[in-house]
């Protein structure tokens, strides 16, 4: 039997082109799900190299593997706490890497009557920090 298609995860993202990918790699203190730097080759998902190389630095951490569940909440939780946020000190990195910072949450609603679920904690402080909240819905 498959295992079942979670409907929900989120992502928190730098993109940025002044640091490489390890930078924020020993910044955090973990590995991302997903790094390159600009002009590099570009490992897909599938393990197949892109035929287009990174076009912007990318420092990436999922909660795809790491939680299952169907809401946002605690994918979004678990990646507060992993990468220990908020941090008094990121958004000066962010203003002098000219970076941008965002969780991506994806959200399947196929059925239509789902509402994604951002708690405004976690909203306020990365708005705090200088990021955004994105949610890609899928119907």
């Amino acid at each position: 039997m498959a295992p079942k298609h979670q409907l929900a995860y989120a992502s928190f993202t730098i993109y940025q082109d002044t640091e490489p990918p390890e930078f924020w790699t020993d910044y955090f203190g973990v590995s991302p799900s997903r790094a390159g730097a600009k002009g590099q080759p570009k490992l897909m998902p599938s393990g197949k190299m892109s035929s287009t190389p990174w076009r912007q630095g990318t420092w990436s951490v999922s909660s795809e593997q790491a939680v299952t569940s169907d809401q946002l909440t605690p994918h979004l939780r678990y990646l507060v706490e992993y990468l220990t946020l908020p941090r008094s000190d990121l958004p000066e990195l962010l203003k002098r890497t000219g970076a941008h910072m965002r969780f991506f949450c994806y959200w399947d609603n196929e059925s239509g009557d789902r509402v994604p679920d951002v708690p405004d904690d976690i909203r306020t402080m990365m708005e705090a920090m200088g990021g955004t909240v994105e949610i890609d819905e899928y119907r």
